[in-house]
């Protein structure tokens, strides 16, 4: 772990990361921050809600535009940023769109080429970051997991599909039924081929029948989202939820978009959240 920059943010303290990938076999960077309870000079080790983003996002743009980290520094919870894909690795068609590509990883295993070798962000946000935070930074080895939109669908696959490996979960504007969904089916076909029995395992709504943890769901959405219809599909997941009593908190926020502007404006809900799951909060 190279540590590009530090910033000292109440009272915690915000860090950027280069590393090296064996899962996706390139250099990534991510974004780290650490309340004041695990740098202090009475420091401890602290629980951490891993944060995915969405299409387009790096690292950077949570830790900044979020509005988390005082909260977060109040609770005594780390929070981990990882990259949303590989980036720079001079594969036909990386930079062509926004939401295929670099930016664009979709949290799964790549199996088709070129993209298999590198594209594998499952296996990076669920097992490697994981495993290299914990090993080098004062962290427990108690995490939730969250995020927005493409994030948001990474996050809620990774909780249904690990059970027993995070806390809680939770999601702003998920793409919560990727295999009927235009960014979905884009990326699935890209990253995974035509044959849609593949797609399952990595489709939300799809995961909710045979699930082995009925993990809680807390998920916020706007409902000026200019997104919400052709993309999202909560109610498809809201569904899938109720057919087999899978606990879900859909909270339709009136009026709200798609932006950090939304997610600044219920963070500390969902932080709570996670927070209570953590033992940080009663």
């Amino acid at each position: 772990m190279e540590l590009l920059s530090t910033n000292v943010c109440f009272n915690g303290e915000h860090r950027r990361y280069r590393h090296h990938s064996a899962a996706l076999d390139c250099e990534m960077e991510f974004a780290v921050f650490l309340p004041p309870a695990a740098i202090g000079s009475e420091s401890r080790t602290v629980p951490v809600l891993y944060w995915l983003s969405g299409l387009t996002c790096t690292d950077q743009n949570f830790m900044q535009k979020a509005g988390a980290l005082k909260r977060a520094a109040e609770l005594g919870l780390a929070i981990v940023c990882p990259d949303t894909s590989p980036r720079g690795l001079g594969l036909p068609g990386e930079d062509d769109s926004y939401d295929f590509g670099s930016g664009a990883g979709f949290y799964i295993n790549a199996t088709r080429q070129p993209w298999a070798p590198h594209y594998r962000m499952y296996d990076y946000v669920v097992k490697e970051i994981p495993q290299l935070v914990e090993s080098n930074l004062p962290v427990t080895e108690e995490r939730s997991i969250s995020g927005h939109s493409m994030g948001g669908h990474g996050a809620l696959i990774a909780a249904l599909k690990n059970p027993g490996h995070y806390q809680s979960v939770s999601a702003f504007a998920p793409i919560a039924h990727p295999s009927a969904c235009p960014w979905g089916k884009k990326a699935f076909e890209g990253y995974l081929g035509s044959d849609t029995a593949a797609w399952e395992e990595w489709d939300t709504t799809l995961l909710i029948p045979g699930a082995k943890e009925r993990l809680p769901l807390l998920i916020d959405q706007g409902t000026a989202d200019n997104f919400l219809e052709e993309q999202l599909y909560p109610e498809a997941l809201a569904d899938a939820c109720e057919k087999v009593h899978h606990p879900i908190h859909l909270h339709m926020r009136r009026g709200y978009d798609h932006s950090y502007f939304f997610i600044a404006s219920f963070i500390d809900e969902h932080l709570d959240h996670h927070a209570r799951a953590l033992g940080l909060l009663r």
